[in-house]
């Protein structure tokens, strides 16, 4: 059960950042005993991966802080979050073995990490626009910054405290049901304000006489 637990915790960090879980757990199962990957996942701890990993967190770092380029990367990012969460995801199961329905069934790691990360991508990509058109752009940075925070306080926690990961894990989902209802108020409170881009894979048409719709 840890396992999983440590694996979700991970791939929802994932969705926020995709590779600060990734170098949290290729660090720890470097440096320290506190992760031991299974040789399939030896790549990990690779010095020449992990530094590579650190190159493409600073260029997401300073992308995900400029207002428009952020949602291009998003949309960017639509393929490797989830990516990443499977991989995290499907490490931690490797790593511990605890669950023997994850043993029998090796893609359900890869699974459940996929959809966990593309759940938690898919509401920053669609929350990021309000943000940006609510605060004119200086919303970006924080917000960014703040995602990069809880992606690593909560990949830490995946590994050091399971339990405590998701109890995390719900109060973010809890915050994004919260923020998507504010989001519908506004949209009520002013129906002639311009329609926001919506998470990434989606398409947006417009009725003739009517504000839009989805397709």
């Amino acid at each position: 059960m840890l396992a999983v637990l440590t694996g979700l915790g991970l791939s929802a960090a994932a969705g926020l950042n995709a590779y600060i879980p990734v170098l949290v757990v290729g660090l720890l199962g470097r440096h320290t005993d506190l992760v031991r990957l299974p040789a399939e996942f030896g790549w990990l701890t690779d010095g020449r991966v992990l530094a590579a990993l650190a190159l493409l967190l600073a260029a997401e770092i300073v992308l995900d802080k400029v207002p428009v380029v952020d949602s291009v990367n998003d949309m960017v990012q639509t393929v490797i979050r989830p990516a990443s969460g499977g991989a995290v995801f499907a490490a931690a199961e490797a790593a511990g073995r605890l669950d023997k329905a994850l043993a029998d069934v090796p893609w359900l790691g890869w699974t459940l990490g996929i959809a966990s990360a593309l759940a938690v991508h898919l509401t920053k990509a669609s929350l990021r626009p309000v943000v940006n058109a609510g605060t004119l752009g200086t919303g970006a940075p924080v917000v960014s910054a703040a995602e990069d925070t809880v992606s690593l306080g909560m990949s830490l926690l995946a590994v050091l405290a399971p339990v405590v990961a998701l109890a995390g894990l719900v109060l973010l989902a809890y915050a994004a049901v919260r923020l998507r209802r504010l989001r519908r108020r506004r949209a009520a409170a002013d129906p002639g304000a311009p329609d926001l881009p919506d998470a990434p894979g989606r398409r947006w048409f417009r009725t003739p006489g009517r504000g839009g719709g989805r397709a």
